[in-house]
């Protein structure tokens, strides 16, 4: 029977998260990125994310690479994959989804100190 889902918003040094669908297999957010603001430099053990820009512009960096993504554009991020979203020009919307590991973060550098 369908159900609506339980909503979870995570307010974030450098914005916010919404999680709006979660279950034993995969896990879907907003991620709401504020102008001049990051995340982490990180990479995940075994959580594999695809990033899909919604709103505004925003740099996602991908191992040594710089990827300006704007709304339409999908990134794939797999397992082991250092990286870090940026919102260098505005605020910016992207949807992310992934595999349902939420903990799995290893952060190498992090403005806020986490």
């Amino acid at each position: 029977m369908a159900k609506f889902q339980k909503i979870k918003k995570v307010k974030k040094p450098w914005g916010c998260e919404i999680w709006y669908a979660q279950s034993p297999h995969y896990l879907g957010k907003i991620i709401v990125i504020e102008k001049g603001k990051r995340l982490s430099l990180q990479y995940h053990k075994k959580k594999h994310e695809t990033a899909y820009a919604l709103r505004g512009r925003w740099v996602l960096r991908l191992g040594n690479k710089r990827h300006v993504m704007i709304p339409g554009r999908a990134m794939a991020i797999p397992p082991g994959a250092v990286h870090r979203f940026e919102s260098p020009f505005g605020r910016a919307t992207l949807l992310e989804v992934s595999t349902p590991q939420a903990d799995d973060v290893v952060r190498l550098q992090d403005d806020y100190g986490r």
